[in-house]
């Protein structure tokens, strides 16, 4: 018999957002039983347990005999709303992205993605401000507004993914794993925001993190005030990332107190209302007064809870997994099920929908032939 793994079951367990005493009574153990799954004191789970196991939480039962299969390293992971959403929530979505780095690191052997290219800040003690036009100056974006915010991120090798979760308080988190020595950052946004102009500024904020936070720290310990900061600073370099103050204040400076003026000009600036009239006070274009005057002139029409023009640009889709499977299948380097069969061998065994949620991949593309038109990867030459 084959030695039980306790970790993947904590895994699987928190993957699934249930506690110890739930999973216990789903699958009719006491706590201390499911206890010593995880902590490994029981080794020799049977065999009916571990398929009871396996169906309640939707793993293959290889899955909880495998061993782990790479040294991952996981640094801290920023939530925008850290101090209000559930740990389990949080802790949720953390295991997803462990679970994601090992899927990239396995199609890195096969196919070619963007290489990571992020300037060094470290020992600069730049301004949230001033590191955005770093970031602008070495991705050579000039200063005009960003057409393309999500395929500009990804070819510059950062992760983009999207998540669903029973609550609505987690709008988008950034994280960062170490996988077997390469740098992995991953920026993973909630499905449910579709309006594009929303979830530019959830990247861009996500990128202050990625620029200008200690990734080795423990953010469950910071104080309220200490998040507060960050959440500040990550907030001050995505509107500076987005709107440069040159372009962006020559714009708005023609009519700085019309909301119908920032309507225009919302489609030209992706980003939303809200949003602008903070950057237009923060630059001094409005006084803080007119600032607050406006907002509750929106909050009168509606607007805090959903723009004009909000239904009119859709989110672009994160593609860079969707690409590299497709290349796969169309190169006929694995069919699905061979794709989902090599990632089992490899130490990962999970169903194919799971995947396909996890990777953004259209429903039934580990089943049915799914190809894109352009990818923004390649396989790997055969050396």
């Amino acid at each position: 018999m084959k030695l039980f793994n306790g970790n993947r079951l904590k895994a699987a367990r928190q993957y699934r957002g249930l506690t110890v005493e739930e999973l216990a009574q789903k699958i009719n153990v006491s706590k201390q039983t499911v206890s010593q799954y995880e902590t490994g004191k029981i080794e020799n789970v049977p065999f009916d347990k571990i398929l009871s196991i396996s169906n309640v939480l939707n793993f293959p039962y290889k899955y909880f005999i495998q061993k782990n299969c790479l040294n991952l390293q996981t640094g801290a992971t920023y939530f925008r709303s850290l101090m209000k959403t559930s740990k389990k929530y949080r802790l949720a979505q953390e295991i997803k992205m462990e679970h994601i780095a090992v899927i990239y690191s396995f199609l890195n052997e096969y196919v070619t993605f963007p290489e990571l290219n992020l300037p060094d800040l470290s020992g600069e003690n730049l301004s949230p401000t001033d590191a955005a036009k770093a970031l602008r100056e070495y991705w050579k974006l000039g200063d005009n507004p960003i057409e393309n915010l999500m395929r500009t991120v990804e070819q510059n090798g950062i992760i983009v993914t999207t998540f669903a979760t029973d609550t609505d308080d987690i709008d988008a988190f950034s994280q960062y794993v170490d996988v077997n020595g390469t740098d992995v950052f991953l920026i993973a946004l909630s499905s449910n925001k579709e309006s594009a102009f929303r979830i530019n500024f959830d990247i861009a904020h996500e990128l202050g993190h990625i620029l200008l936070h200690e990734w080795s720290e423990d953010e469950e310990v910071l104080t309220r005030e200490e998040f507060k900061a960050k959440e500040k600073e990550a907030n001050e370099f995505a509107a500076a990332f987005l709107m440069p103050e040159t372009s962006f204040a020559s714009d708005v400076a023609l009519e700085p107190q019309n909301l119908d003026y920032y309507k225009q000009i919302k489609r030209k600036w992706k980003v939303s209302i809200a949003a602008m009239l903070y950057r237009s006070c923060d630059l001094g274009i409005i006084t803080q007064g007119q600032y607050q005057y406006m907002i509750r002139i929106m909050q009168n029409k509606g607007w805090r809870k959903s723009e004009p023009l909000d239904n009119t640009m859709r989110a672009v889709k994160p593609t860079l997994f969707s690409d590299a499977v497709d290349v796969l299948i169309d190169n006929k380097v694995f069919t699905p099920k061979e794709f989902v069969d090599e990632l089992s061998e490899m130490g990962l065994a999970m169903n194919p929908d799971e995947l396909e949620v996890l990777l953004n991949l259209s429903k039934g593309t580990l089943s049915v032939k799914n190809t894109e038109p352009m990818k923004m990867v390649m396989l790997k030459s055969k050396e």
